[in-house]
């Protein structure tokens, strides 16, 4: 098939044009950035420059729909959540290209924070404890010495919608009342409603489903050893772990109450007192760490072109444990923080290591571990993104 790869400066994105390439496809890659990462790979036909799909939602969707054109494209992949707000919103546009994903109505309710933990519990899933707060105007400010700290402050949207604009919102965290008021001061609009969330300590454990017509495809789970920002973010070192039956048919059971076809992240934590998991949010895309599926066994782009087109796997496919990947400049730059910023800066929880450990923890190199980026027979994004790294610094 000829594939469009949307988000080119992605982890993931390089992820996917690696797997198709290797599978045959021919893959042409786009992106709002210059020198996109996933460019660089040998597997990548063609690279384009297009609008940006965060701020010109609409120019976005006009280049898109000219590649379409001009390379005779058979399926689009969006990467990231703005593209495919965007695309999903513009499928009618789009009538003769495979776009795997779902409706634009059912992506929004994935997306919305506050309603797939409202549908989690109708499931039996485990979710913190939370006060909404709907907008800026709702907000009291004697609530802030009323609620139990710490706390995390989560949007109810990864990416706000305004009336003109839409802006990417991220996690904060608030030890105590007066941290609290400070960070409503300072977030925009678009980051309500707004969910005052029970900070849950412990380890990410991510749940990975392939989904189609309620039946899973594809399944994979992997646990974090390190993130990017320390406190919680995307995983730089992360390790193939066995998938949790239980997490994965109450995983299940909610993406089916939620309509859900196509791949998605179901991310939990676990409690380290209790060990209870607690769901944190779906992401409904292909997620960071991709390449540690493939490495492992599970090649969910493939599997996701071969399942829209009519072609899926009778079974899961088996996936190897204990395989490691490593971001090597995600992992520096945690590094980085950890040396520069003090644990409570960081808002880190008690039991987390020192500086001196967590120098330690990079240092141990692993013969099996596999770098992300860097692959002998396609060298050039590594090259590409360490330029890209000492540029920017």
């Amino acid at each position: 098939m000829r594939v469009l790869v949307t988000d080119g400066e992605q982890r993931s994105a390089l992820a996917i044009v690696r797997s198709l390439g290797r599978a045959g496809h021919h893959v042409v890659v786009c992106s709002a950035h210059d020198q996109p990462l996933a460019g660089a790979s040998r597997h990548a036909a063609a690279a384009a420059r297009v609008a940006d799909p965060l701020s010109a939602p609409e120019r976005f969707v006009d280049d898109v729909a000219a590649l379409l054109a001009h390379h005779a494209i058979d399926a689009l992949l969006p990467v990231a959540e703005p593209a495919l707000l965007a695309l999903l919103a513009a499928r009618s546009r789009l009538p003769d290209v495979l776009l795997p994903f779902t409706s634009i109505d059912v992506f929004r309710s994935v997306c919305d924070k506050a309603h797939v933990l409202h549908e989690a519990e109708q499931v039996g899933i485990r979710t913190p404890a939370q006060h909404v707060v709907a907008s800026r105007h709702e907000w009291r400010d004697t609530l802030a010495d009323e609620l139990s700290y710490p706390l995390v402050l989560k949007p109810g949207r990864s990416v706000g919608e305004g009336d003109a604009r839409r802006v990417k919102l991220g996690v904060l965290y608030a030890a105590d009342a007066a941290a609290l008021r400070e960070h409503l001061r300072a977030l925009p609009d678009e980051a309500f409603p707004l969910l005052l969330q029970q900070r849950i300590t412990g380890p990410g454990v991510g749940i990975f489903l392939l989904a189609w017509d309620g039946r899973i495809v594809a399944r994979f789970a992997h646990r974090r050893l390190r993130e990017k920002p320390p406190s919680g973010g995307v995983s730089v070192y992360a390790e193939s772990v066995p998938f949790d039956e239980e997490l994965g048919e109450r995983s299940r059971r909610l993406l089916e109450r939620l309509g859900w076809n196509g791949v998605a992240m179901v991310e939990f934590k676990r409690d380290a007192r209790s060990g209870e998991p607690y769901l944190m949010e779906i992401n409904g895309r292909f997620w960071g760490s991709l390449q540690l599926a493939i490495d492992a066994g599970v090649d969910f782009p493939s599997l996701l072109l071969e399942t829209a087109a009519g072609r899926a796997p009778a079974s899961p496919p088996v996936y190897r444990v204990g395989v490691r990947t490593r971001w090597w400049w995600g992992d520096v730059d945690h590094l980085l923080i950890r040396l520069r910023r003090s644990a409570a800066a960081l808002a880190l929880p008690a039991d987390a290591p020192g500086r001196g450990r967590a120098m330690l923890d990079f240092l141990r190199l692993r013969v099996a571990d596999r770098n992300e980026i860097l692959r002998l027979d396609d060298p050039a994004p590594f090259l590409r993104e360490s330029v890209q790294w000492f540029t920017r610094r």
